[in-house]
């Protein structure tokens, strides 16, 4: 069975019997992170867009660790000549792959994608993993849109919605996506950073048992839990 561990803002380490994923690590310069870029581990690196907080500790956990990076075609390019990450695999929306440790699915996600340095970074993606019987939906950055209802299909152990608003989806909006995936549970990310994301948890997830069917995960930075 997987465990998740958030690590602050939009990023998550996801563990397998033998794999470590990581997703959007942004450790060095976030204010709430408890892991550091220089320690975590890695053997897959998934990043969803392009923005300094999303990618920023990339290059850098990957040539530490080797890990292999997943991204949408055009990141994958930039890591590969910018920052002479080795073997990094380019997807696009829509598509997926089979990995050591399962399935990755790119989705689509509402949102920009501009690396640090201004190179274009293609279309910002969530990602739907498979993996030890479990299927769960990282939405990552992204506005609310009516093709979450095709994403539930085939079911959901978990969503990761993120509810800070002002950058991304907030928390009414992140129930509504809660309504359209019905996943058996649903979590929340991107939001406490910075008081720009501020955001009630707990009001959060008392709205969740309320008007939706799914449970309300709210977790604590740096603590592991079971999907």
């Amino acid at each position: 069975m997987p465990t998740l561990t958030w690590l602050g803002h939009g990023g998550w380490s996801i563990k397998t019997a033998e794999h470590t994923i990581l997703l959007d690590p942004f450790l060095t310069d976030c204010p709430t992170a408890t892991e550091s870029a220089d320690s975590i581990a890695a053997d897959f690196i998934l990043v969803s867009h392009g923005h300094f907080d999303h990618i920023a500790d990339v290059p850098a956990i990957a040539k530490r660790t080797g890990a292999t990076v997943v991204a949408i075609f055009e990141i994958a390019q930039w890591l590969e000549k910018n920052h002479e990450i080795q073997g990094p695999i380019g997807m696009n929306i829509g598509g997926a792959t089979e990995l050591p440790f399962g399935n990755v699915k790119m989705t689509q996600a509402l949102h920009s994608s501009q690396l640090p340095d201004g190179s274009y970074g293609g279309e910002p993606a969530g990602f739907v993993l498979t993996l030890e019987g479990k299927r769960i939906y990282f939405a990552c950055d992204t506005g609310l849109f009516s093709d979450m209802q095709v994403i539930s299909a085939g079911g959901l152990d978990l969503a990761v919605l993120p509810i800070g608003d002002l950058f991304t989806m907030g928390i009414t909006d992140s129930v509504a996506a809660t309504l359209m995936l019905q996943p058996t549970k649903v979590a929340p990310a991107h939001y406490g950073t910075w008081p720009p994301i501020e955001q009630d948890a707990e009001a959060w997830a008392e709205r969740i048992r309320t008007e939706t069917s799914a449970v309300p995960l709210v977790p604590v930075i740096g603590e592991a839990f079971e999907v």
